[in-house]
C-alpha cells in the first residue's frame, strides 16, 4: 500500500461542516485490492489480538463489535486503517469516533478519512495506521504502544495547556471563534476588531506592570506588607555566603525558592539545618540568581483564584504522595499509584503521573526512606516538597468553606496588585477562618495562574473559571465576531468579491476582502497574489483594524484546508461551470458543486444563502440548504424566481433593464442595468450577473438600495477596482483589453462581449492552463477561433506538468475544428507579446489578452499607454 497524499483539514470542508478537524489520506491499496480482509489467512485474530479495544467499535451493523464482524465477513483495507487510525488516537487519550473511507474516481485508491484532537497526531495516526495494517498482513509482530507513546509525546508538545485549553473551550461553547497564533499558548478569541488575545491565563487586559509585580516575589511581598496583608517572614540573598545571614533573621524552619521561580521548581521546604540550607540555596540558586528565604508557615497550601476581582474557585493543593500497607516499598507504591486511571501523561487526564527527581529523593533521605523502604500501614510518605499538580499532586476544591474576610483578602490583592487573573498562594491550618485569627499568610501571587486544579479537582466541585475569564473579555452585548460575506462559484468571484466590498465600504465600514489577485484592508492591497485559500482568509480574520470581511472562497483552497472560517452570515455562489474537472477527485459538475455547497452549508442560522436561479446546479444546492437563500437571475421569468417570489421569496432580477429586488409581488428598482459602468451599458451578460449577485446580497445584509445603487455607480471597471477583468486601454488607433478569463465559460463571456464590438481586426493573444483537461484545452481553441480574427499563442506560465508545446497543440487543434484556414502565431517566451500585439494592431483594431497570456499584462499595457500618452 502507498499513502499519496495527507491533508489536513481545520474548517468546513467537502466530508462535513460540523466536524472541522480531518486528517484526509489518499491512499493506493495497490495489491491489497483484490484481497478484502476474509482472504487474509489469520488478520482477524491478529487484528482483535492487537487492539482487543476495537470491539467498541459498531461499525455498520450498529451493534459492539460490528466492526469486528466486518473484518471477518470481509470488508477492503482502506476501511480497516480508518478505524486503526482512530482507535489509536483514543489509545492515546485523544477520543475521536467520525471516519469515512470512499474510493476515488481512481481504481483501488481511496481517500480515508478520520477526525482527530491535535493535527500532528492525527498526520502519525494516518501513517501509523497503514504500518500496523502492514504487519497484520504480513503477520508480524508489531509495538503498538511505543506508538501511542509517541502520540502522547506529541500531544503534549503541541496542544494547548489545560488552562489555555479550558478557555478555548468555552470560547467554542459560547459561539466564540479562535485562532492560534503559535505552536504555544498565544491565541485569538474572536475576529477583525472585536478580537481579544490570551496567554495561557494572561490577557491582553492584564497589566504588564502587574505582571512584573508579581514576577518579583520580593517586592509582591513588600507591597503586601504594606497594605497589612498578612505575609510570611523572609529575605533575599544572592550568594552562599549570606545563608547563614538569613538563619539567624529568619529562623528555622525556612523555605528556599526562586526570586523568578514558577511551578514550584527549585523550592526546597522545612529546611532545618545550615548544611541542608546551603544545599537548598544551590537547588534554587539554579533557577534564578536571587533567591527567597521565607520562614516555613505549617499548615496547608491553598490556591485562590480571583478573576476581575472576584474570587471565583479555592483548592486545597496537597502535594505528590502514597500511603505505605506496611508490605510494599515506595517505588511499588509509587508505580500502584501511578496505576490510577485519574493519572496520565501530562496533562492528559485529571491527575498526573509521579516521576522521581531530586525533590523526590531529597525528600526521602530527610524521612531515612530510600525507595526500597517499606512504610507502615497509614504512613503518608510525601514525594514532593511542592503541591503543583504537574508534578503529581491533587487538589481539592474548597470554593464554598472561604471565609468572607479571606474572599474580601483575595479580592483587594488582586487589585492591590493590579491583576485581571490572579492566583494567591496561601499558607494556613484552613480557610474557613480568617488569616489574621489563624496564623496563615500569603505566600505568592501569581500572574497566569493554573486552572486545572480548579477545572478538575480530585476531589470536589468542578469549577467553570474559564466561563468567568470569557464574561470578563465579552461581557452581555459585546460580539466576538464580524460580519462575512463568502464568495465562490466558476467564473465571476472576484468581481462580486470586490464590488460586496466597494458597497460595504462605502456604507463606512473598514472591509477586508480576499480575491484571486490579492488581500486588500480597504483600499491597500496587504499581498500580492491568488490569495482566496484559507489562509488569506485568516490573513484578514486575525487583522485587528477589520470590522467587515468579505472573502473570495476558490474550490482550492476548500479541497486542501476547509474553510478558514466556521460560518458566514451570507454566502454567495456565482454560477457552477465546467473548470477544474478531473483535478482533486472532482470529475463532473455535481462533484464541484458539492464542493462549492460547503459554502452554503456554513452559513449561519438566521443567515442568507445567495445563488443563481439560472444554473441548475446553484438550485439544487440550495434546495438542501439549511439557511435561508435568495435566488438571483437574468431572467425575471425564471420559473425558479418565480415560484421562490409566490412562496414571499427574495429574488434580484433583471426586469426590464433594471437591477430589481423582488419579494413576494413586490418590486424595488435599484438602478437601470446601462448606468451601471460595470456592465458595459448593459452589454456583458457575465458582469449584469455579478451586480446581481453583489447587490442581494448587500440588500440582505441591511444596506439601503440608495447606498447600493450610489455605490453601483462608482464601481468603475478599470485596473484599478477590478484589475485582469475586461480592463480596456484606448490607445490612440486601436483598443486593448486585458482579462484573466480561463476557462470555456469566462471565453464565452468575452465573445459574447466583442460580439457588440464593432472592430475591422479583433487579436486574440492568448493561452490555457496545464491542469485542465485535454477536451477543455481544446474548447478554449475552438472558442477563440469564433471570436478573433487573428490568434497569437503565448505559453509561457500556467503549464502545472505540461509542456508549452502540449498546451498550444491542444488549442491549436480547437482553432482548426472551427477555422481550418485561421491565421494564428506560436510566440516564444522571449518575444515582447504585448509589443508585438500592438504592432500588428491596424486602425481600429480591437486586442484581447486573455487568461493572463503575459505575467504582468496590465502593468505592462499600462506602461506602453503612458508612453503613448507622453510621447516618450
Amino acid at each position: 500500500m502507498k499513502i499519496e497524499n495527507i491533508q489536513v483539514l481545520r474548517g468546513p470542508n467537502i466530508w462535513s461542516v460540523t466536524r472541522k478537524k480531518l486528517i484526509q489520506m489518499r491512499l493506493d491499496l495497490e495489491e491489497m485490492e483484490h484481497r478484502p480482509t476474509n482472504t487474509i489467512e489469520g488478520f482477524y485474530e491478529r487484528l482483535k489480538t492487537l487492539i482487543p479495544s476495537m470491539y467498541g467499535h459498531r461499525c455498520s451493523p450498529g451493534v459492539p463489535g460490528g466492526f469486528f464482524e466486518r473484518v471477518e465477513q470481509g470488508t477492503w483495507m482502506g476501511h480497516v486503517i480508518e478505524h486503526i487510525a482512530l482507535e489509536i488516537q483514543s489509545l492515546a487519550g485523544m477520543y475521536t469516533g467520525f471516519g469515512r473511507t470512499r474510493e476515488t474516481k481512481t481504481p483501488g485508491t481511496y481517500n480515508v478519512v478520520f477526525n482527530y484532537v491535535e493535527e500532528k497526531v492525527g498526520v502519525f495516526a494516518a501513517e501509523a495506521a497503514v504500518r500496523i495494517a502492514e504487519a497484520l498482513i504480513a503477520g508480524e509482530s508489531y509495538a503498538l504502544e511505543a506508538d501511542i507513546q509517541t502520540m502522547r509525546e506529541i500531544r503534549e508538545n503541541t496542544r494547548l495547556g489545560p488552562s489555555t485549553g479550558s478557555i478555548v473551550e468555552e470560547a467554542i461553547a459560547r459561539d466564540i471563534p479562535w485562532i492560534r497564533l503559535n505552536n504555544q499558548s498565544l491565541v485569538q478569541l474572536g475576529y477583525g476588531k472585536n478580537q481579544v488575545r490570551i496567554r495561557a491565563t494572561m490577557t491582553e487586559k492584564t497589566s504588564s506592570i502587574a505582571v512584573d509585580l508579581a514576577s518579583n516575589k520580593e517586592e509582591t511581598k513588600r507591597i503586601l506588607q504594606e497594605q497589612a496583608i498578612p505575609v510570611a517572614k523572609g529575605m533575599t540573598i544572592s550568594s552562599a555566603a549570606d545563608v547563614k545571614t538569613a538563619i539567624k533573621k529568619v529562623g528555622f524552619p525556612l523555605v528556599f525558592k526562586p526570586l523568578d521561580g514558577n511551578h514550584g521548581r527549585g523550592a526546597t521546604i522545612n529546611v532545618k539545618t545550615e548544611e541542608d540550607a546551603v544545599l537548598a540555596f544551590e537547588h534554587a540558586s539554579k533557577i534564578s540568581r536571587k533567591v527567597i528565604v521565607e520562614r516555613f508557615i505549617s499548615g496547608f497550601d491553598f490556591r485562590v483564584l480571583v478573576i476581575d476581582n472576584k474570587m471565583v474557585a479555592a483548592a486545597l493543593r496537597v502535594p505528590a504522595h502514597v500511603k505505605g500497607d506496611g508490605r510494599s516499598t515506595i517505588q511499588q507504591l509509587i508505580d500502584k499509584e501511578n496505576m490510577d486511571p485519574r493519572r496520565g501523561y501530562g496533562h492528559e487526564n485529571v491527575l498526573t503521573h509521579i516521576s522521581i527527581d531530586r525533590d523526590t529523593l531529597d525528600l526521602l533521605t530527610k524521612k531515612g526512606y530510600t525507595l526500597e523502604s517499606v512504610p507502615a500501614d497509614g504512613v503518608t510518605v510525601y514525594l514532593k516538597s511542592t503541591a503543583n499538580l504537574s508534578t503529581g499532586g491533587t487538589s481539592i476544591d474548597v470554593t464554598d468553606q472561604v471565609h468572607p474576610e479571606n474572599v474580601f483578602i483575595c479580592e483587594r490583592i488582586s487589585r492591590v496588585i493590579g491583576l485581571d487573573i490572579c492566583g494567591i498562594d496561601i499558607m494556613a491550618p484552613n480557610l474557613t477562618e480568617p488569616l489574621i485569627e489563624n496564623g496563615g499568610v500569603v505566600l505568592e501571587v501569581n500572574a497566569a495562574p493554573g486552572f486545572r486544579m480548579h477545572i478538575a479537582p480530585s476531589e470536589g466541585l468542578p469549577r467553570n473559571v474559564a466561563g468567568h475569564v470569557l464574561d470578563m473579555l465579552y461581557p452581555q452585548g459585546r460580539s466576538a465576531r464580524i460580519p462575512i460575506i463568502a464568495t465562490t462559484g466558476t467564473n465571476g468571484k472576484t468581481t462580486t468579491t470586490r464590488l460586496i466590498a466597494h458597497i460595504v465600504k462605502n456604507n463606512g465600514y473598514r472591509v477586508g476582502f480576499t480575491t484571486s489577485d490579492g488581500i486588500y484592508v480597504q483600499n491597500t492591497m496587504l499581498v500580492k497574489g491568488d490569495t482566496t485559500g484559507p489562509h488569506s482568509t485568516e490573513f484578514i480574520l486575525k487583522d485587528p483594524t477589520v470590522e467587515f470581511a468579505v472573502l473570495e472562497t476558490a474550490r482550492g483552497g476548500i479541497l486542501r484546508s476547509g474553510l478558514g472560517f466556521g460560518q458566514s452570515d451570507i454566502g454567495v455562489i456565482t454560477n457552477i461551470q465546467p473548470d477544474h474537472l478531473g483535478i482533486s477527485d472532482i470529475h463532473t459538475l455535481e462533484d464541484l458543486a458539492r464542493v462549492k455547497s460547503v459554502v452554503i452549508d456554513s452559513v449561519k442560522k438566521g443567515g442568507w444563502g445567495v445563488v443563481n436561479a439560472d444554473s441548475k446546479h446553484c438550485v439544487s444546492i440550495a434546495k438542501k440548504a439549511h439557511c435561508q437563500i435568495a435566488y438571483f437571475s437574468l431572467n425575471e421569468e425564471n420559473p425558479v424566481v418565480k415560484a421562490h417570489c409566490q412562496k414571499g421569496g427574495v429574488a434580484c432580477v433583471l426586469e426590464n433593464g433594471f437591477i430589481t429586488i423582488k419579494k413576494g409581488d413586490w418590486k424595488i428598482r435599484v438602478q437601470r442595468v446601462s448606468q451601471v459602468p460595470v456592465t458595459f451599458g448593459g452589454t456583458v451578460s457575465f458582469m449584469i450577473e455579478n451586480v446581481l449577485a453583489a447587490t442581494l446580497a448587500t440588500y440582505l445584509w441591511g444596506f439601503k438600495t440608495e447606498d447600493i445603487k450610489t455605490s453601483l455607480q462608482s464601481f468603475v471597471p478599470s485596473a484599478a477596482q477590478t484589475p485582469g477583468r475586461m480592463n480596456i486601454f484606448n490607445f490612440k488607433e486601436f483598443r486593448f483589453m486585458v482579462d484573466f478569463a480561463h476557462n470555456p465559460n469566462g471565453y464565452h463571456g468575452i465573445k459574447d462581449f466583442l460580439s457588440h464590438i464593432d472592430s475591422p481586426q479583433k487579436i486574440g493573444l492568448i493561452a490555457g492552463t496545464g491542469d485542465r483537461r485535454d477536451e477543455d484545452i481544446r474548447e478554449l481553441g475552438r472558442i477563440a477561433a469564433s471570436m478573433f480574427d487573428h490568434i497569437l499563442l503565448r505559453q509561457a506560465d500556467h503549464l502545472r506538468g505540461r509542456t508549452r508545446e502540449n498546451i498550444m497543440d491542444l488549442m491549436i487543434e480547437g482553432i482548426r475544428e472551427v477555422k481550418p484556414d485561421m491565421p494564428y502565431e506560436r510566440l516564444e517566451d522571449h518575444v515582447d507579446a504585448i509589443a508585438y500585439a500592438i504592432n500588428l494592431a491596424q486602425p481600429g483594431a480591437f486586442v484581447t489578452t486573455l487568461s493572463d497570456a503575459v505575467h504582468g499584462a496590465i502593468d505592462i499595457v499600462q506602461n506602453y499607454h503612458e508612453r503613448e500618452r507622453t510621447g516618450s
